[in-house]
């Protein structure tokens, strides 16, 4: 375990020591198991992210931006959406906590009747879904975004929608038995759904594509010839992520195999009606975002220019890759534990709890501090090889680096924020993240609205910081509060130490990238990679040292894990 913690043991009595040494090794075995389960997720996450990209490749590459990749983008948005709002949103907030809570005070028998409760329920309730999905398709679809469509299209997007809508049915069924093994703390199975998701719209889009066919394509006033694929080729991809919803819970059964599961109809159980509890305020969050705040931003981003909706996308992509790799796996890695420890009964009061969510706040910043002043350093060269190509102009790069350093400005906040509501969602309590969340978009609307006029579309990226600054400031305040303050965490220390280091690797690495520039000043591909590869590999050696000068604890005691786990 981390040194910080291996020096909290105080010296007393025989028993004392001893219940010391008792529980400084219990809790030496729960963070290891922590950054097992980081390390898992975190693979997981990039293997999703990179399929995902290649997912996107392959859709491009085979369809172009044509209206049957419009119809495809609704057909798959709108399970998505019911997914996202009535089951995705449970899985954190209360499925996992209340599992969690179950196999740890009752046992794994309540937890099987429990989870039979919920795989009946869910699929009791979403095949009726699934069904008026596959009634009445057409009409979704122009509530969905399809209205602008021609007939044709249109009709494309209702067929494309009756083959993704059971869709629904298996990614519901998946977030059930996800969040069953991750109250059982089995990681691997879960981390890598998404991966089998994306491989699988892959593999089925390659294999199964219809070849392209000569025919007519107008441009302008002119007829021209070209290799097109016909439009209902589309429906592969369909298809493929029907495919992936099936192979991603699928994928979960070997992790059940000593699941004892029956369909029953007896769903009164007190259970359901806890995690319904706690998702109400987390669906009136997720409401909140859907309803207004994605309307809003976007909104704002369209007045200030027609290219600035694609400039904010790209960047928050870019985001995205960190937060996830970072502040997602630890988050999820912890959760399960914290809420066994919230159930258990403890001498040690909230210690354990404490300890737990202490060193996830630490590896976090430990990560996160790094990788954003990296990404804010060699933002110009990652924007430049990723996106600037063929209709992505210089321009656009300048643009997009800009507001990506501006979104970088709140990306520690974010991340340590969300260890901050999941510890709340450990603690069965929704209520308080939801009504933070409330304050903090005020303040995003209201940041937004008056730097408008000043920075035109920044005022987006700087609301954005603002927000994760105030909910992480706001969170932090209340949780130490009811938790009794987190005591002999060092987190302060962590945090300078990080900084520090991360500064350090920062000013080296925008001197390297500014010399490699110079050193390599075509636009090939080739060159661009180069800068990308040699200026952040340079950044990683010099952080690692500056980190063992500054001896931060956490990064070596990842180090010795690492080690044990390739050299045991």
């Amino acid at each position: 375990m981390a040194q910080t913690e291996l020096k909290t043991a105080r010296v007393g009595t025989p028993g004392e020591d001893a219940a010391e040494l008792a529980t400084v090794a219990a809790q030496a075995e729960t963070n290891a198991g922590v950054a097992r389960a980081t390390g898992v997720l975190a693979l997981g996450n990039i293997a999703s992210r990179v399929l995902g990209l290649a997912r996107e490749i392959v859709l491009s590459n085979l369809f172009g931006a044509s209206g049957a990749v419009g119809a495809l983008r609704v057909a798959t948005a709108v399970p998505l959406a019911f997914y996202d709002l009535l089951i995705g949103g449970h899985v954190n907030s209360a499925i996992i906590p209340v599992l969690s809570e179950i196999v740890t005070r009752d046992g794994q028998k309540a937890l099987w009747q429990l989870v039979s409760v919920l795989f009946s329920l869910v699929t009791a309730a979403l095949a009726v879904l699934v069904l008026a999905l596959e009634m009445f398709a057409p009409q979704v679809v122009l509530v969905a975004g399809g209205a602008g469509f021609d007939p044709q299209t249109q009709a494309l997007a209702a067929d494309l929608l009756r083959l993704t809508a059971p869709a629904l049915l298996f990614m519901s069924l998946f977030a059930v038995l996800s969040g069953t093994l991750y109250a059982l703390r089995v990681f691997t199975w879960p981390a890598f759904a998404g991966a089998a998701f994306n491989a699988s719209i892959v593999l089925v889009m390659v294999l199964f594509a219809p070849p392209p066919v000569l025919s007519p394509v107008l441009n302008g006033l002119s007829v021209e010839w070209s290799m097109v694929r016909p439009a209902h080729g589309i429906t592969v991809a369909a298809a493929g992520w029907l495919v992936g919803s099936l192979v991603q819970l699928v994928l979960q059964f070997p992790g059940m195999k000593d699941a004892r599961l029956r369909f029953t109809r007896h769903w009164n159980h007190p259970a359901i009606r806890q995690i319904a509890k706690l998702y109400a305020p987390v669906m009136f969050s997720l409401v909140m975002d859907t309803l207004i705040i994605r309307p809003f931003s976007y909104t704002l981003a369209g007045q200030t220019g027609e290219r600035s909706i694609g400039h904010m996308t790209y960047a928050t992509t870019l985001i995205q890759f960190p937060h996830g790799l970072v502040a997602t796996a630890i988050s999820i890695a912890i959760l399960p534990t914290l809420s066994r420890q919230v159930a258990a009964i403890s001498t040690d009061g909230n210690r354990p709890f404490k300890d737990t969510l202490g060193l996830g706040l630490r590896l976090a910043a430990t990560l996160i501090l790094p990788a954003t002043v990296g990404l804010f350093v060699l933002a110009t060269p990652i924007v430049t090889l990723l996106f600037e190509h063929g209709m992505f102009l210089a321009h656009d790069t300048v643009m997009t680096v800009q507001a990506l350093r501006l979104y970088l400005i709140g990306l520690p906040f974010a991340a340590l924020d969300l260890l901050l509501v999941y510890a709340f969602y450990a603690r069965q309590d929704t209520l308080t993240p939801a009504l933070v969340g409330l304050v903090s978009l005020l303040v995003y609307m209201v940041v937004a609205i008056l730097l408008l006029p000043g920075i035109g579309l920044f005022s987006l990226m700087v609301a954005d910081s603002a927000k994760h600054v105030v909910h992480a400031s706001l969170s932090a305040f209340l949780l130490n509060r009811r938790v009794g303050g987190l005591g002999r965490q060092r987190l302060l220390l962590t945090f300078v130490k990080t900084g520090l280091a991360a500064l350090i690797m920062g000013v080296v690495a925008h001197f390297v990238t500014g010399e490699l520039l110079r050193l390599f000043p075509s636009a090939s591909l080739a060159h661009e990679l180069a800068v990308v590869l040699l200026a952040g590999g340079v950044s990683v050696v010099v952080f690692l040292g500056a980190a063992t000068v500054l001896r931060i604890e956490e990064l070596a005691w990842l180090g010795g894990m690492l080690r044990q786990r390739l050299f045991r």
